[in-house]
């Protein structure tokens, strides 16, 4: 545990600290844009947050998780698995996913602790806080 109370993971094999590094090329900025994207989502966000915090769950599980139909999870699901984020297992009838990139973990922690922290209009429009204010 780090001191603030979270869970330290590790999630890649050591490399350089990101200011030491060469500045990225346009192929690592699209790469990178790429893996945002798949993670730029309410419900794939929701459902890896179910999977750390129960490993290995099935796709009906995860739907009653998010509150959402089967389908549409396991589309959600495929769209993580082909990033390589997630791998899945068939038990019986059953798919069971699992998270594989535990970076993906450090990101979604570190993306709450940016949100948790944030006083509580930072992040609605311009014109969301105009009308809140009128």
């Amino acid at each position: 545990m780090t001191s603030a109370g979270r869970t330290s993971v590790a999630c890649c094999p050591p490399k350089p600290r990101i200011e030491e590094r060469s500045l990225i090329d346009a192929e690592q900025a699209v790469n990178l844009e790429a893996s945002f994207k798949v993670l730029a989502n309410g419900t794939r966000l929701r459902m890896l947050h179910a999977l750390i915090r129960k490993p290995d769950l099935c796709v009906g599980d995860l739907a009653e998780a998010v509150g959402m139909k089967t389908q549409a999870v396991s589309n959600q699901l495929q769209r993580l698995v082909d990033k390589g984020i997630l791998a899945s297992r068939r038990h019986g009838t059953q798919m069971h996913y699992r998270i594989v990139d535990p970076c993906v973990v450090s990101l979604l922690d570190q993306g709450l602790c940016l949100t948790e922290d944030l006083p509580s209009d930072a992040g609605r429009s311009p014109a969301a806080l105009q009308g809140a204010r009128q």
